[in-house]
């Protein structure tokens, strides 16, 4: 009997042994991943979707599951610069303009009469809607999980990262993580002097993740956004707006075909009044900006009203556009009114406005302070200088904008799967495109308030156009794997077809008739002679559509329309073109020219010792990238190719 006992003591006990290893080792399966990524706005889903897409294991970690790419400001996407953006993110094989072009309200072209390099497509989203649909894309991809938790803890082990922590003590381990927080970090929301604890309206901030940045050695630093007021349809006189529609023949930010059409929706326009500022100005001492409660640095490309009212004091009013957030709400978003003066105040303030005399206020305007992290810190790629495998995109970068966020995202997603595969990251040039503007301008610059793109940002507008981001871009997402082959075929045969149209218009006469300068005369003009069809189009009142009126065999051809605007742009600007080309050539001699990673700043003479602290502390990889440092001047990068070459010698 007692053999029997122990024989079975000894059984169950390696039993339950063997159970409980099975479920120790469950367990680190379970939450063992090739990439994690904190935070679901729109930097997080493209980053989360592009590494799902590439084969890793990816867990996309967000606070509130409901709230996946959601646009807490407007429900918009694009505009100037920023329709770059998007269309350089669809050339690359991210979402946004995929998932924009399907839930559009409205669409329209602004600055459709000015020249292609700062033409931009603005859409009106269905904010709903953009998230089912963002959502249902990313629950598609076999390889991705999503977890509703707050990451408190960065784990890291001999400077690489290893994984998170969340709230709750549990880890989750990834040799790669990618941190989109957005607004979130220790973030606070304020209406007129009172705060909570929110990082937006009803979602609670994100505690833990930002001294845990802080203890790695991470400089954070303190920045400021806001939200203006949603109102009430019902309650609004539009008789008294100026009605903004849409483009009858709307153009889109995918290059894939078969876009949808969709019924549009139109924007309202109305204006400040003299009550408006009356009233904003005996309030100030109500707002926490005013009152010196914020701290943060606010945006100041896209200012609250408290700051156009004083700030732009010589201007009599304002444009406020009111703009539909879907089109199964009556919910409107007032662009152009964010302030953090207290509910009552707002209220009197929106009844001032023509049209809004009895609207009713849905939910309060209010500003959002948080934490971010400077993003000298790190590479060109996005990955952190400090921690390898760390990666940062969108807002935690410092920058505003969905867009933006978006873009980082994606870069940051497709450098992820490069560092997993030992492979060398990929950095975007500027010259190459408003991506690899947005990213040198964030690493290199010591930008201390929310970044924006701006058009004027680019040294290479021409270049860098939202009708040839695909040219630029295709390839590089194709070579990433984000790009089908079906997709990357018929690029490539768009391609072939802009360049033998345009040797056709090159080669090809149209001679003076009657038929033809009736045509032309529409225009305000006639030709008297024959000349080449690219000579007649380089006439600042004809378009390739005028072509197609006057000369049978471009008719015959039935281009699309993507491929013979970019035909005609690089016909009409094809000097400004060239000339900006040799712009890059003489820019790039600078950018091939690397500084060493041992160099010795602080051992420079003949250099100020501001400029020796500014190369230290940025540590530029290329002398192009040095020479674009706030107060590095020519002079400096005289000494510093001085310093390479000595350098290179002693190294020999």
């Amino acid at each position: 009997m007692s053999w029997d006992f122990e024989y079975l003591l000894r059984f169950f006990v390696k039993f339950f042994t063997i159970v409980l290893n099975f479920f120790l080792e469950y367990n680190l399966v379970m939450f063992k991943y090739d990439v994690i990524v904190v935070g679901a706005g729109h930097a997080g889903c493209e980053a989360a979707i592009a590494c799902a897409k590439s084969g890793a294991k990816t867990l996309l970690a967000s606070l509130n599951l409901d709230n996946i790419a959601l646009m807490p400001c407007n429900p918009a996407i694009g505009g100037p610069a920023k329709s770059c953006l998007v269309r350089e993110i669809d050339a690359l094989g991210g979402i946004m303009g995929i998932a924009a072009d399907a839930t559009y309200m409205q669409l329209k072209v602004l600055n459709s009469s000015k020249g292609p390099a700062v033409r931009a497509l603005r859409a009106q989203s269905d904010k709903k809607e953009y998230m089912r649909f963002v959502r249902s894309l990313l629950e598609s991809e076999e390889n991705l999980s999503l977890k509703q938790c707050t990451m408190s803890e960065l784990l890291v082990e001999n400077d690489c990262v290893k994984g998170l922590k969340d709230e709750f003590g549990q880890e989750y381990l990834a040799p790669c993580v990618i941190l989109t927080t957005g607004t979130s970090l220790e973030a606070r929301i304020w209406v007129g002097l009172q705060y909570l604890e929110f990082g937006r309206l009803g979602e609670a901030s994100a505690k833990g993740l930002s001294p845990s940045l802080k203890r790695l050695g991470f400089n954070i630093g303190r920045l400021k956004t806001g939200t203006p007021a949603r109102v009430d349809a019902r309650t609004i006189d539009f008789d008294k707006m100026v009605i903004q529609p849409g483009d009858e023949n709307p153009s889109f930010f995918s290059f894939l075909p078969d876009r949808p059409i969709r019924k549009q929706y139109p924007c309202w326009l109305t204006r400040t009044t003299e009550k408006t500022h009356e009233i904003i100005k005996n309030n100030l001492d109500k707002s926490p900006m005013y009152s010196g409660l914020i701290h943060g640095i606010g945006p100041r490309y896209c200012p609250s009203i408290e700051d156009k009212v004083i700030r732009f004091a010589h201007n009599p009013s304002h444009h406020i556009f009111i703009e539909p957030e879907g089109k199964n709400t009556y919910e409107m978003y007032v662009q152009g009114f964010s302030t953090s003066l207290p509910a009552s105040v707002q209220i009197e303030m929106l009844h001032s406005l023509p049209g809004l005399e009895n609207v009713h206020v849905m939910k309060p305007a209010y500003a959002v302070e948080y934490d971010y992290v400077p993003a000298v810190q790190l590479n060109h790629s996005l990955m952190t200088k400090l921690i390898k495998g760390l990666f940062c995109a969108g807002q935690i970068n410092g920058t505003s904008g969905y867009e933006e966020a978006a873009a980082q995202g994606l870069l940051a997603g497709i450098n992820a799967i490069k560092y997993l595969q030992g492979k060398e990251l990929l950095t975007l040039s500027r010259e190459s495109s408003y991506l690899g503007t947005l990213v040198d301008d964030l690493v290199t610059k010591d930008i201390n308030e929310p970044y924006r793109m701006l058009t004027s940002r680019s040294e290479y507008r021409l270049l860098l156009r939202q009708d040839n981001a695909d040219e630029r871009l295709t390839k590089i997402g194709y070579e990433a794997g984000l790009i089908s082959e079906e997709r990357y075929k018929r690029f490539l045969d768009k391609q072939s077809c802009i360049e033998n149209e345009i040797k056709r218009l090159m080669s090809e006469k149209i001679s003076p008739s009657e038929k033809v300068n009736t045509v032309l005369n529409k225009y305000g003009e006639n030709i008297d002679r024959g000349m080449k069809l690219a000579e007649l189009m380089k006439r600042p009142n004809i378009t390739y559509e005028t072509l197609i009126e006057t000369d049978e065999n471009t008719a015959k051809l039935h281009l699309t329309k993507d491929v013979y605007e970019q035909v005609e742009v690089k016909i009409k600007y094809e000097g400004y073109i060239k000339r900006q080309i040799e712009q890059v050539n003489m820019s790039d001699k600078l950018e091939k020219i690397r500084i060493p990673s041992d160099i010795d700043y602080s051992a420079i003479k003949h250099i100020s010792t501001e400029t020796r602290d500014k190369l230290a502390k940025i540590r530029p990889v290329t002398l192009g990238q040095a020479s674009r440092i706030g107060g590095v001047k020519p002079a400096d990068i005289s000494v510093l190719m001085i310093m390479i070459e000595s350098h290179q010698l002693k190294t020999k």
